[in-house]
Order: C-alpha cells, then sequence, then structure tokens
C-alpha cells in the first residue's frame, strides 16, 4: 500500500493553487407539476376557444429565475427561490377530419430549497488585459454564493381542456409578471381573462441544484496538458471518405425481438414481466 502511495507521489511536479467555483452543497429533485395552468396569447386563445380537444407536442424550459438570500438565524444555509418559464406546444383539434392547429403556450411554476453555501462576504475587484491600453476594469463581484441550475427535458404527461374556473393557479393579471426576454418568444399579447376554455397540462420535471462559490483552492500538478495526437486535415476524395462508411444494414432490416438490448432497463424491465428471459 505504501509502496504504490510512493510511486503515484513521484509522478506529482507541484502543487499549484486556482482560483474556481467550488459546489458546497446540491441536491436533485423529481417534480410532478400536475394541472398546471397554460395561458395563449389572443390569436392562440381564439383557437382554443374553438377546440374540442388538445395534444401536447413537447415543452421547453425557456427561462430559470433565481434568488439566493441568507436564512435569518442558520449561519451558512440559504434559501434558493426557482421561477421555471415552460413553452408547451399543442395540437388543437377543432373540426372533424380536419389536421390539426399548433399553437404555443407558457406556464409558470415556482419552488423554494434551502442549501448550504458557506460563510464569506468579500467585494472581488478584476481587470481584463488589453493589449496597448488600458486594462478593461470588470464590474464588482462578491464571494456570496450563486445557484446553478440545471434542468433536463421536461415530460408533457398529459393535457386536458377545462374552464377557466376549474384551474387551481389562475393568476388574474398573468401578463404583468412575464420577463421581456420571455414574453419575446411569443406572437402577440396573453389574455388571462374573457377566455372560453383553457388547458391544463401536466409536466414532469427533473432538476439539480447547487449552491457554489469561487475559492481558491491547492492542487497537485502533474504536467502540462499537450495534446497527444496531430490535428488532422483531411483532404482527401470524398468518395474515398464514403467507401469506408459501413453498409447501414440495421437502417434496412429492423432488428428481430431476440435482438434487443436486454440492457435497456425498459425493455429488460417488460421482458422480465412477460418471463421473456431477458437478464438471464
Amino acid at each position: 500500500m505504501n509502496d504504490t502511495h510512493d510511486v503515484s507521489c513521484k509522478k506529482i511536479k507541484e502543487a499549484i493553487c486556482i482560483d474556481t467555483a467550488r459546489v458546497y452543497d446540491s441536491c436533485a429533485d423529481k417534480d410532478c407539476l400536475a394541472d398546471m395552468r397554460v395561458y395563449f396569447t389572443d390569436s392562440a386563445q381564439e383557437v382554443i376557444d374553438n377546440a374540442t380537444s388538445v395534444r401536447c407536442r413537447g415543452v421547453e424550459v425557456l427561462n430559470v429565475f433565481s434568488e439566493v438570500e441568507r436564512v435569518a438565524f442558520n449561519r451558512g444555509f440559504y434559501s434558493v427561490d426557482l421561477t421555471f418559464f415552460f413553452c408547451i406546444t399543442f395540437d388543437v383539434f377543432s373540426t372533424p377530419n380536419c389536421p390539426p392547429e399548433t399553437v404555443s403556450g407558457l406556464t409558470v411554476f415556482s419552488k423554494k430549497c434551502i442549501l448550504y453555501g458557506s460563510d464569506g462576504n468579500v467585494k472581488i475587484f478584476s481587470s481584463e488585459f488589453s493589449a496597448n491600453e488600458a486594462d478593461e476594469q470588470l464590474p464588482m463581484t462578491s464571494s456570496n454564493p450563486r445557484a446553478k441550475i440545471q434542468v433536463a427535458e421536461p415530460l408533457c404527461l398529459d393535457a386536458k381542456l377545462c374552464r377557466p374556473c376549474d384551474c387551481c393557479n389562475n393568476l388574474t393579471d398573468f401578463s404583468c409578471g412575464i420577463p421581456r426576454c420571455v414574453k419575446k418568444r411569443f406572437c402577440g399579447q396573453f389574455c388571462s381573462q374573457n377566455s372560453e376554455k383553457a388547458v391544463r397540462a401536466t409536466i414532469g420535471l427533473f432538476t439539480i441544484i447547487q449552491l457554489e462559490r469561487d475559492v481558491q483552492m491547492l492542487v497537485p500538478a502533474y504536467d502540462f496538458c499537450m495534446p497527444s495526437k496531430e490535428c488532422a486535415c483531411d483532404n482527401e476524395d470524398p468518395c474515398d471518405s464514403f467507401r469506408k462508411i459501413k453498409f447501414p444494414v440495421g437502417e434496412f432490416f429492423p432488428p428481430n425481438e431476440k435482438d434487443l438490448d436486454c440492457d435497456n432497463d425498459f425493455t429488460a424491465s417488460f421482458k422480465r414481466d412477460c418471463g421473456c428471459g431477458c437478464g438471464k
């Protein structure tokens, strides 16, 4: 054990100090946002008012606003307030035997979590080097923790028509609280009143929330990172490059059931349930 440790230590040339963002605390969440009221612009709302049914095509996270505030009487902890803005696209059916119209709407979700962000409150001043002129002075920052939010592609689990009074998150003046950067993704003005029908959607959301702050850390340095391969300058004939590509047999002949990858979670669980022998 000691011999292995000695060998690894010999490879370290020096200890260097780096300035980096350290994650002090994080959490992962899986939220099911049930029956969220979707708001539409005036032109899209006319389509919804004449609809007989809707089908969700997809959902996109437009933006996430975050605010970090110190928690009173709990040193080192901070509350992270998050507001998610979703754009949901629907197929709207209004006339039998006619193709659906596609419209997009906006829904908003807010949540809060408390994470540890450590202590520290200093002002940081820095500059950006500019050749042959005065260095640019960067805006002052602080060592307070920053929130970082990672969001996976949301899932649209359900969508249905309803009366506006049946939605749980009705807002009297929805348009006032929409940031400009979100509004510009939609054409027209949002209308939350005088609508005959509404749409409520259920969204599956996966997030990772982190609190990080800039710190100086001492790390071992082995060597400089020199590239190990040469830059490839591809000047060969395009037909020669095409000949090197294998024929895509799988695109023309779909695999049999026995050839499906049993490592796939859904396939494996399905085959185990039906007694097909997957996983043996």
